[in-house]
């Protein structure tokens, strides 16, 4: 996909993170109080049942790790481009 303009870079970036934030919105969203299909089959199923502050805790964890690399990132390019325009500055 090509994507010209800082305007249009912005809002295709707003919509990547908007929609990723519906999902995790909707992904930690308390279950309902009525027995749906899905809670019928999983009290049939042997398999583990999902665990949610395991999975709440991994996910923090995670984002947290995400966010340290995040400023990593930005420290490193940060310190690339003013060497760069240094550079330019003293050509």
């Amino acid at each position: 996909m090509l994507v010209r303009g800082w305007r249009s870079k912005l809002i295709f970036t707003l919509v990547v993170f908007f929609a990723g934030f519906a999902t995790a919105v909707y992904i930690l969203a308390p279950a309902p109080e009525e027995k749906t299909t899905w809670q019928r089959c999983e009290n049939n199923s042997t398999t583990s049942k999902f665990n949610s502050e395991e999975f709440v805790e991994d996910f923090n964890t995670g984002m947290h790790k995400c966010l340290e690399f995040g400023k990593k990132a930005a420290l490193h390019t940060g310190k690339l481009l003013k060497e760069k325009v240094k550079e330019m500055r003293d050509a």
